[in-house]
Order: structure tokens, then sequence, then C-alpha cells
């Protein structure tokens, strides 16, 4: 009968019995499991799990979650406005941001709040995890500029900066799937000690614009500019600029790094994606308006949102253990919070950030970026509808 009974047929016979045997006594159920291991050739074992098993779904084991849906909401909300950051930095801004979640969703239950400040960060990775967005890379746009890089020494380490006023510099190209014509760039300045980020959009990425919008950067900077790194891209490689740092009071380290080596500038490559690549995406915008925007939204809402209530690591050590490599970070925290903290910032400087730090809210400061982003990405529409043709003649 073991060889001739279909698996339909025994999952009938299963289906009849389970009941049989969950109400039968202690003798009973014996009998029946020596029917069914004579009936089908299984392990008494295997038998006792299909008869006990029920029709449902099986019984979820361990601990119920602790994190469910009511959590997942606020995470969602906030992780989402904050610019999607890794669960570690998530972790940390959250004491931050609840204040200015409840104020404007309304407060939370006190479990609620505990259970949101306890989430580990791997926590929080599985509750993300089915909204994560997928990275993609652009185009390499760096052209050597060799006229004076006899004069700019290479640098590839950085040890020795304990304080704020080192920048590392680039330049990301909003080019589409094409370097060809001309089109927006935009620069990213940002600071290796404390990672504060500013960013400019500029045209064609002219050499003119650079020293420009870096004028414009360093006015607004609580601090001196003591070093400047970058590329070997002709943007940087220039006269105009390499004139401006050296011929001042104080003279600022001019530096690049080795050709093709990315991790060179390791500080700022990573910026371009947190700061450019997640915000404007990698559609072409050839159309000279979106200069202004764009850098409207840079000084204003998206600068005080990155330095003000985004928090960063800083890598301090790395450790090999056989062949991993291991990095280790120190606390996550603010730009804004680190440059308070270090006794090179004049107390002028620190005013000044304590000031613009009372007046903001970050959902407030979301709101802002997602309005002016409207009106950036409808003109990115309009430049890339076909033009129509006329009609001719009859």
């Amino acid at each position: 009968m073991e060889e001739t009974m279909s698996y339909r047929s025994k999952q009938e016979y299963l289906k009849t019995q389970r009941g049989r045997y969950r109400r039968a006594k202690r003798a009973a159920k014996s009998a029946i499991l020596d029917e069914g291991c004579a009936l089908f050739g299984l392990h008494r074992k295997s038998l006792i799990r299909a008869l006990g098993r029920g029709s449902g779904s099986p019984r979820r084991r361990g601990a119920k979650p602790r994190y469910g849906p009511p959590l997942a909401g606020p995470l969602k909300t906030i992780w989402l406005k904050a610019n999607q950051p890794c669960s570690k930095r998530l972790k940390a801004l959250l004491p931050l941001w609840l204040p200015y979640y409840e104020s404007r969703y309304g407060p939370l239950d006190p479990a609620s709040r505990e259970g949101l400040l306890a989430m580990s960060p791997a926590t929080m990775d599985r509750l993300l995890a089915p909204i994560r967005a997928r990275r993609r890379k652009g185009l390499s746009a760096t052209q050597s500029a060799r006229q004076l890089a006899g004069l700019i020494p290479i640098r590839t380490r950085f040890e020795e900066v304990d304080g704020p006023g080192f920048f590392e510099a680039d330049t990301v190209a909003h080019c589409g799937a094409s370097l060809a014509g001309a089109f927006v760039w935009s620069l990213t300045f940002t600071d290796i000690w404390s990672g504060w980020t500013e960013n400019r959009a500029v045209w064609n990425r002219s050499s003119r614009e650079i020293l420009e919008r870096i004028r414009d950067i360093e006015r607004g900077l609580p601090f001196d500019v003591e070093g400047f790194d970058c590329d070997n891209g002709s943007e940087f490689l220039n006269h105009s600029l390499y004139r401006y740092f050296r011929d001042r009071a104080s003279p600022v380290e001019f530096t690049r790094s080795r050709p093709y080596r990315k991790n060179d500038n390791a500080h700022v490559e990573q910026k371009q994606w947190t700061h450019v690549r997640q915000l404007l995406g990698y559609a072409r915008m050839e159309n000279r308006r979106l200069v202004v925007l764009i850098n409207d939204l840079y000084r204003r809402e998206y600068r005080a949102l990155q330095n003000f209530f985004l928090p960063c690591m800083k890598l301090i050590s790395k450790s090999r253990q056989g062949s991993r490599l291991r990095r280790h970070h120190d606390k996550p925290r603010t730009p804004c919070e680190r440059l308070l903290e270090s006794p090179k910032v004049p107390e002028e400087g620190k005013a000044q950030l304590r000031r613009e730090f009372e007046d903001l809210d970050p959902f407030a400061l979301r709101e802002a970026i997602e309005r002016k982003l409207r009106n950036i990405f409808r003109l990115v529409r309009e430049q890339n509808q076909p033009a129509e043709k006329p009609l001719r003649a009859a």
C-alpha cells in the first residue's frame, strides 16, 4: 500500500487522522502511529510532526516581535526625511529628530517612543529593507591639467588633521548619459575633520565660476580655510585658484591627489553620493536657469539639513584580522556638534552656529527642499520634451 498510495491520498489520510490523533488517549495514539508507520514507512517522529501540524500556517517560534508596524511608520518617515541614512547614523539622529516629529505628527505614546530610541541599528535595517533604493553610478568627467602639476604637491593621507579647516573639493556632472555639450555641475566642498559640507552649482565647470563659488562658500564658514585638496581636474588646477590660495596673509596649503586614485579624496567622494546624487539623481540638466534654482536650494535648506541635523561617522583606525579588514568609527555626530566641541573654532563662529540652529526645524527644511526640487525637476522635464514639428502646408 506504501508504493501505490499517491501524495494526495497521503495528505487526505493525514487530514482525517489528525483530529482523531489529537483527541485520542495515549494508547490509541500509539496505535494510530503504528498504523501510519506501516502505511507510509515514515519514522515515528516524522509522523508525530505530520499529525500534530495544524491546517493553518505554522506557529512562529521564539519571542513575540518587539518592534511592529506602530514603530515602522515613524521610523520610515524620519529615515526618508533625513535622506535615507545608514542605520548607525539613523540611530544617532533619532533623539534629535523625535521632538520635531512629535510636534508635527502628534506625540507618540511612551512605549513607542522608548522602543524607537532603544531599537538597534540591525533592527532598523530589517524594518527598512523593503523600501531601500539601489545605488547607480555616473560618468567620470575629470580632465587632467598638467601645467600646474609640478607646483602643487600630492597628498594622500590626513592623519595630522586635528581640527576644522582642511577641505577636499570635487565636482559632479549632471550630464545624464552623455558628456557632450554644456550642462550643470555641482561643486562639493567637504571639511575633513568635521564633515561640514557645502555645495554649489556651476555652469559648464568654468574655472571663473568655480573660484566665485569657493569665495561664496568661504564667506559663510564659521572657521577659516587652512588646507585645500582636490583631484587633477582643470577646474581646480589653474593659475586663478592657485593665486587665490597663495596670495593672502595666511596662505592656504594647496594639494592634489594622485591621478586615477579616487580613494585619495575619500571624504568628498562619499559626499558626492549623499549630498548630490541622492538629491538630484542622474538626470541631464542643460538649462542654465537651473543653476540659480539649485544654488538657492544648496545655500539655504540643504546646507542647514545636512550640517545641523544629519550625523556622520569618522574613521578612527583600521585593523586586520586574518583576511578581514575591520574599520573602527567614532560615535555618529552632526558636523555642527563637532564644530561646537572643537577648541579651534572661534567663539564668534560657535555663536553663529547656535543662532542658526535655534531657528531650524528639520521637517520644515525637508518640506522646503521637496518644494524646490519639484520646481527644479519641472524645468528638467520641460527641457527634455521634444520640440513639436511644424505642420506642413496642404
